[in-house]
């Protein structure tokens, strides 16, 4: 675990340090957006799209590790909605909670963390990983809050689902790269170099943004945190394993990838979700700071594992 656990550190001492810029001013939570939006619409939409341009359908979609990842994820999101609706939650409420204990922070740390340690054989799982938190998960929450508040379902929610995944730039890059990558030709030599240079910029980008926003991230609601980060880090990769390594077996590398996706932090775009629909949003504020100063160790431990020969 020593040996994972440094070979992690670097990329949350990336964190660490932007964290450390945010809480100094020295970056405002206006600098913070900006840099975010660079990575978010420009770096990580790069290196998406020049991975999946060099990847196949085949080589992302596999039928059982995607049914192993969506059981466990299916089930981590159940029980936080059960314990949600015994503690008396609404619906909309319960599903944001339920957000927090099931969604990792897979496009800004994940992609980026996860490929290096993990090697390039990593990158499709990692994308099937992201993509159906993207389609099925976050779809689910809107669904759900919308459908919940207005009471009951209509073609206006479904349009707001569809348009929501159009203008995600992660999803675009991945189905436009999969398109190129459909046609059989190679990527010119200086779009690639383009591509490659502008990609670069994700990891150090994204990490330092995860860092500065979290400096803007309050800790209330301790208890419920607590419970959703514990979901999070250690229900979340377990039910994973069990539906990877159990109930829908797959090859151990593949197995120990969306283990190790499942073991990421809180998603911070489940932030950005509770603010537009005012539901929680201090919760889940505290639920992404308690789980990524937790995830120093509990990622490291996962991976370690999970890799273990």
């Amino acid at each position: 675990m020593l040996e994972i656990f440094l070979k992690t550190l670097p990329f949350f001492a990336l964190i660490g340090l932007g964290y450390g810029a945010g809480r100094t001013r020295f970056f405002t939570e206006e600098a913070t957006a900006y840099l975010t939006k660079f990575v978010f619409y420009f770096a990580l939409s790069a290196m998406l799209f020049r991975f999946s341009a060099n990847l196949s359908i085949s080589e992302i979609f596999d039928a059982r590790l995607a049914m192993a990842y969506l059981w466990g994820t299916a089930f981590t999101y159940g029980i936080a909605m059960i314990v949600a609706f015994m503690r008396g939650l609404k619906v909309e409420t319960a599903a944001i909670e339920a957000q927090c204990a099931a969604i990792g922070n897979t496009g800004f740390l994940g992609v980026p963390m996860l490929a290096l340690l993990l090697g390039q054989a990593a990158v499709g799982p990692i994308i099937l990983v992201l993509a159906i938190d993207l389609i099925v998960f976050s779809s689910l929450l809107v669904i759900l809050v919308t459908g919940s508040r207005d009471g009951r379902m209509s073609a206006a929610v479904l349009r707001t689902v569809g348009l929501g995944l159009i203008k995600n730039p992660m999803i675009v890059s991945i189905v436009l790269g999969l398109a190129v990558s459909a046609t059989g030709l190679p990527i010119p030599g200086p779009v690639n170099e383009f591509l490659a240079t502008l990609g670069n910029a994700a990891t150090p980008g994204a990490l330092f943004a995860i860092g500065a926003s979290l400096a803007s991230k309050s800790a209330e609601r301790l208890q419920i945190a607590g419970w959703l980060s514990f979901c999070k880090l250690i229900i979340h990769p377990l039910l994973v394993a069990a539906g990877a390594y159990l109930f829908f077996p797959v090859d151990a590398f593949q197995a120990a990838v969306v283990v190790s996706a499942a073991a990421l932090p809180v998603a911070g775009n489940v932030f950005i979700l509770a603010q537009h629909y005012n539901l929680a949003p201090q919760r889940v504020s505290a639920a992404i700071l308690i789980s990524t100063a937790a995830s120093i160790l509990t990622v490291s431990a996962v991976i370690a594992l999970v890799t273990a020969p």
